[in-house]
């Protein structure tokens, strides 16, 4: 973890986290815009997250959102009905905390979440041979797999809000969704990936 002076990129009030031996300070979403909001360096504690990832990776970002009963919100993607999945996706040229608001609001509809934590660092992870073919033509790119920065939201709104059509900005992903326990979550991804 590192401290961070510049400007606040959000305009997100702080609210201390506590994440092992040390707090933290988070930024609360939803947005609330105010104008030229500055924060200075002892208000803020970051994880370093434009630390570069592997080169030949795509740089990508994970949710996982929880509800007030811990449990996991999961959904079932519209191109692969048995797959299962957090929200993620790629980033755009924008700070990975960014990009995950921005993708939890554009599948999920949802914009009245806590970030709660950031993994301080790029899980990396290769494609199969068929489906980084068929990606790689897709995007026009030779990634070798995803690197992934993961953060923790906890959903604060009513459930209905959570809308799988998203924010009207993107094609929806998902067709079905759920809130799951760790042990389910778990479940769907083995009986999808045997090795695991």
């Amino acid at each position: 973890m590192m401290s961070l002076c510049r400007r606040n990129p959000f305009h997100l009030p702080i609210y201390p986290i506590l994440l092992t031996n040390y707090v933290s300070y988070m930024p609360r979403y939803p947005l609330p815009f105010e104008k030229n909001s500055v924060l200075k360096c002892s208000q803020l504690r970051l994880s370093s997250s434009m630390e570069a990832p592997p080169p030949g990776y795509r740089k990508n970002v994970g949710i996982c959102l929880i509800n007030s009963s811990k449990k996991i919100f999961s959904a079932s993607r519209l191109d692969i009905p048995s797959a299962w999945q957090m929200p993620q996706g790629g980033i755009d040229d924008e700070d990975p905390m960014y990009a995950a608001i921005r993708e939890l609001r554009e599948e999920t509809g949802i914009s009245s979440a806590e970030i709660l934590a950031e993994v301080p660092y790029w899980l990396t992870y290769d494609f199969p041979p068929e489906v980084r073919e068929k990606l790689n033509k897709l995007w026009g790119t030779d990634w070798k797999g995803q690197a992934q920065k993961w953060f923790l939201f906890k959903f604060v709104g009513k459930e209905e809000e959570i809308n799988l059509s998203g924010d009207g900005t993107e094609k929806p992903e998902f067709g079905e969704w759920s809130w799951m326990t760790p042990h389910q979550v778990i479940e769907v991804v083995s009986d999808l990936h045997p090795y695991f």
